[in-house]
């Protein structure tokens, strides 16, 4: 586990003037996002992803050694199956404590049906998924842990994911991106290799949004 093990000390972690213009450049992605006409979403999400995760390529070598082999697999789905697990207790507090916590997680899922969902599934695999965690974890992580070590720069990382949300306008969907940011950051902190994470956050997007959500997905018509 060496891909992540010891990055706050690694000299090739990205230094300060590419985290600042990577965590600029995933603000303005995020809100063009989800602030854009709705019905083209997908579309744009796939840009951000292009964006984000092609930045990080260029900028953070820790994003360009990803690799996934047998054991990253093993470790990516073991990964997921335990944050879909929290997800499900997650769901059932939103939607009975959060006010407007259904409505927004309804919402949420609504998004599947704007593109076929084969398309959507393809979209998450190939750029969305991977993108995010070359992004957040390759390079926006390995720079914090570089500067502020290993555990505080997994916080503050998991904080920037989350707070990228905000723009979205959504609490629910803010809080489930704390959630999980903060499992892929703690993990990537304990020296999972960031393949897993890839096959973690790919595997878990598919599974939860699109094969078994966690609870009822349409949209309540007054």
């Amino acid at each position: 586990m060496a891909d992540a093990a010891g990055a706050s000390d690694r000299p090739d972690a990205p230094g300060d003037l590419p985290l600042i213009l990577g965590l600029g450049g995933a603000l303005a992605g995020f809100g063009s996002t989800f602030r854009g006409p709705r019905k083209r979403f997908w579309q744009r999400m796939t840009y951000t992803g292009l964006g984000l995760g092609g930045y990080a390529l260029l900028a953070a070598r820790p994003a360009r050694r990803v690799k996934v082999g047998p054991a990253e697999i093993a470790m990516g789905l073991g990964s997921a199956a335990v944050l879909y697990g929290t997800f499900t207790l997650g769901d059932r507090f939103a939607r009975r404590f959060v006010p407007g916590g259904d409505a927004q997680i309804r919402e949420i899922y609504a998004l599947r049906s704007l593109r076929p969902r084969g398309e959507i599934a393809a979209r998450l695999m190939a750029v969305v998924g991977p993108a995010e965690e070359l992004f957040w974890r390759g390079l926006v992580q390995s720079a914090l842990m570089r500067r502020h070590g290993r555990w505080w720069g997994a916080a503050l990382a998991a904080l920037a994911y989350s707070g990228a949300h905000v723009v979205t306008g959504n609490f629910t969907l803010l809080g489930a991106a704390g959630v999980a940011g903060a499992h892929w950051c703690a993990l990537y902190a304990a020296g999972v290799p960031l393949g897993a994470l890839v096959v973690s956050h790919v595997a878990w997007d598919i599974w939860i949004f699109l094969l078994q959500p966690t609870g009822e997905t349409d949209l309540v018509r007054a």
